[in-house]
C-alpha cells in the first residue's frame, strides 16, 4: 500500500470508531464540516499519521485491526517527514 493509501485508511479507520474520532476533532482543532476539504489541504495525512504516533496504544490498536506492522506505520511517519515525541526519547 503506497503512503497516501495507508495514510487514507488510518483516516478510514479513525472515522469508524466515535471516542477516536471525537479525539482526533479535539486534538486537530477540525470542523467535522470541513473534514474532506481540509484531507486536501498539504500535511493533513501527516497529521493523521501523526495522531496515531503520539499515542502507542491508538497505533497498535490499528496495526491490530489491519494487521499491519508497527514499524510499517512508523516508516510512513519518517516517509512523511514526522518524528514522535517517544523516539526521541530513547
Amino acid at each position: 500500500m503506497d503512503s497516501e493509501s495507508r495514510s487514507v485508511d488510518i483516516l478510514t479507520w479513525i472515522t469508524e470508531n466515535d471516542d477516536l474520532m471525537s479525539r482526533f476533532l479535539a486534538l486537530s482543532g477540525i470542523d467535522p464540516q470541513y473534514m474532506r476539504q481540509a484531507a486536501g489541504e498539504p500535511g493533513f495525512l501527516a497529521a493523521v499519521v501523526g495522531f496515531l504516533m503520539e499515542h502507542e496504544p491508538t497505533l497498535l490498536a490499528y496495526c491490530e485491526a489491519r494487521n499491519v506492522a508497527p514499524e510499517q506505520v512508523v516508516s510512513l511517519w519518517h516517509e512523511l517527514g514526522g518524528r514522535s515525541s517517544f523516539e526521541t526519547s530513547i
